[in-house]
């Protein structure tokens, strides 16, 4: 459902971290003197409302944990990660410039959330940081860069990187701080020293997230018929600011998203709204719509009141007789249509135009989704 009401999608954690590599091909890590369990970390944090983008936040966190700013590159991959534990985690991770040991001995680091910091090999790194993380780092350090943005689910490969990583290789055994010797305070610009003891960490868990603030997020699917016009539907109108002006978008809805995956949610919101048993194809666009904190054109009255972030799977080509086995969803749809580029762009709102463009322009590409914000290409 997409009236502004509606609470699917909601819950969902982001974060965003960096992967600073050295001229050697190895990773930074850092050291949390907060988390006695996981210790080992990427640099980078979680995302603040007022960040207008994961790779806002991610250049906020460096600035604050590291004392510089990076000069970041492309998005690195996604992961969606569900727990029973905690909400559901969306992580961005960017390639940064390859540092060297001049810059890393300009690190004016916040004590308190970084201990110290050292290079590690992708086979060190893989046994030091958390598994989760491990999976994650190490599958954009072992996938060539042409490949991406990855798309992970759980820290897995999933859509086009199975094409570059197995679905699920056997994970490295966890020894955190053993597998990263050259970890050492922040006060020793990397030198090796042995860690200090840890810091209490400011809050207990539980608290920790609740605390957190959510965004929201959406699967949708590119459908194009045989001579490429792009699938639409229209939302039944509903009781609010847009009254009963048509609004037109491509298949698709909120990710419920303590039980699902974006790319399962794709799956049933094809289901339940075309009444199409189809298997969503490459990971095409992801799309950061800013909040009212970030973006002061943003409309809470529209659903806005957090950020957005809508995943865009390849639906495929509509064979011939596809259309005349469309159900739709009565309760939210009313009509569908296939549109010329030109007719499509005259229906859907401008955001929503640039980035149905810019998914028709990602398949014509071998590699990753095209990382959006409202709409427009970033990095």
């Amino acid at each position: 459902m997409e009236n502004a009401g509606a609470s699917g999608g909601r819950g969902i954690l982001a974060a965003a971290g960096v992967l600073f590599p050295d001229r050697d091909g190895r990773v930074l890590v850092v050291r949390l003197p907060y988390d006695r369990k996981h210790p080992v970390a990427i640099p980078g944090g979680g995302w603040e409302p007022t960040d207008r983008s994961p790779r806002e936040t991610a250049l906020r966190e460096i600035a604050e944990e590291l004392g510089f700013t990076p000069r970041l590159g492309p998005l690195a991959c996604v992961d969606w990660a569900l727990s029973g534990s905690r909400p559901p985690i969306v992580a961005y991770l960017y390639w940064a410039e390859p540092l060297t040991p001049e810059q890393a001995a300009e690190f004016r680091p916040d004590t308190a959330e970084v201990g110290g910091w050292t290079w590690l090999s992708t086979e060190q790194a893989g046994h030091a940081l958390p598994p989760r993380l491990s999976r994650r780092v190490t599958a954009c350090l072992r996938a060539p860069r042409t490949a991406g943005p990855l798309e992970l689910e759980d820290s897995r490969p999933a859509g086009h990187t199975l094409r570059e990583l197995p679905a699920d290789g056997p994970a490295p055994e966890y020894l955190g701080l053993a597998a990263a010797p050259g970890l050492a305070p922040a006060s020793t610009a990397g030198s090796v020293r042995r860690p200090q003891e840890p810091q209490e960490p400011p809050m207990d868990r539980d608290t920790y997230y609740a605390t957190r603030p959510r965004i929201r997020a959406k699967a949708r699917a590119l459908f194009t018929d045989t001579d490429g016009r792009v699938l639409l539907v229209r939302l039944r109108p509903w009781d609010g600011p847009r009254g009963q002006v048509p609004y037109w978008t491509l298949p698709g809805g909120g990710v419920e998203a303590d039980r699902e995956t974006p790319r399962a949610a794709a799956r049933r919101e094809i289901r339940e709204e075309l009444g199409w048993e189809v298997e969503p194809g490459p990971l095409l666009a992801l799309d950061w719509q800013p909040g009212a904190a970030a973006d002061p054109a943003a409309n809470p009255a529209t659903g806005r009141d957090t950020a957005v972030l809508v995943y865009v799977y390849d639906g495929g080509t509509v064979t011939a007789g596809m259309p005349g086995s469309i159900v739709l969803q009565e309760e939210e749809l009313v009509e569908w249509r296939f549109c010329a580029p030109a007719e499509a762009q005259a229906l859907l709102n401008e955001p929503s135009w640039n980035r149905t463009a810019a998914a028709l322009a990602a398949r014509e590409g071998t590699g990753g989704p095209v990382e959006l914000v409202a709409g427009l290409a970033v990095g």
